[in-house]
């Protein structure tokens, strides 16, 4: 067993069963996160651990088998995304059960890797419910933190969000939504792409794709996100 700045992996479990708290387990479960291996650990609680061990590929992977929902997260926090392959980023993906761990990968580790764009467009049109959302967390993911990434990039995302407004899963429709409001916030020319992109979801015959569009118009529409684009424009 491999140890990472002085603790092993049975440590790291250790510690975060002693972290463990049964209220928080139940408020996830309500909020659709799966309570199965879940000790109810916190973001930042998770993010202190994080720190301590480093970046650490080869732990990243023990901690990632362990199962236990809190040490999936913490693997996409400390894994070198250097070192990350392909067909570790679709073994992770398939083993996804849980819109959180999801997120988590997708905004710590998934979109610093050199495959991100790349798993962004093929999980879009994959049927397992988590793999799907994790295309378009991917998405929003890479509009915040990819600063250097040009238009295009995200262009090309546009008729894979509105293909995927028809998906009437919650976890899916969640993720669509999301994406296309952070493409719409990055700058002017993409928030006009994302308002146009809404209003051509808004006119398709679903119920889904309806509130996928108005939310999205909602805020990209908003005096505060176009304050911003006035403020990038000048």
């Amino acid at each position: 067993m491999i140890a990472t700045n002085h603790m092993s992996l049975d440590e790291i479990l250790s510690r975060l069963r002693s972290l463990s708290n049964p209220e928080s387990v139940a408020g996830m479960a309500r909020f659709g996160i799966n309570p199965k291996n879940t000790y109810g650990v916190s973001i930042p609680s998770l993010r202190k651990i994080a720190r301590e061990l480093g970046t650490n590929h080869d732990f990243a992977q023990q901690l990632w088998a362990s199962g236990v929902h809190e040490a999936k997260i913490l693997a996409a926090m400390v894994d070198n995304h250097e070192k990350v392959t392909e067909s570790q980023l679709e073994r992770w993906a398939r083993d996804f059960d849980s819109w959180d761990v999801c997120d988590q990968c997708c905004s710590n580790l998934f979109d610093r890797t050199r495959f991100a764009y790349q798993k962004a467009a093929e999980w879009s049109s994959r049927e397992e419910e988590f793999v799907k959302r994790a295309a378009f967390a991917l998405m929003a993911a890479l509009a915040v933190h990819d600063k250097g990434a040009p238009d295009t990039k995200y262009l090309e995302f546009l008729p894979l969000i509105k293909r995927g407004s028809l998906d009437e899963r919650n976890f899916v429709k969640k993720a669509v939504n999301w994406a296309l409001r952070q493409i719409g916030k990055r700058n002017p020319h993409l928030n006009r792409a994302a308002i146009a992109t809404a209003k051509e979801i808004y006119k398709l015959d679903s119920k889904t794709a309806r509130w996928i569009a108005t939310d999205a118009l909602r805020e990209l529409t908003s005096p505060a996100v176009q304050k911003l684009r006035k403020a990038k424009r000048s």
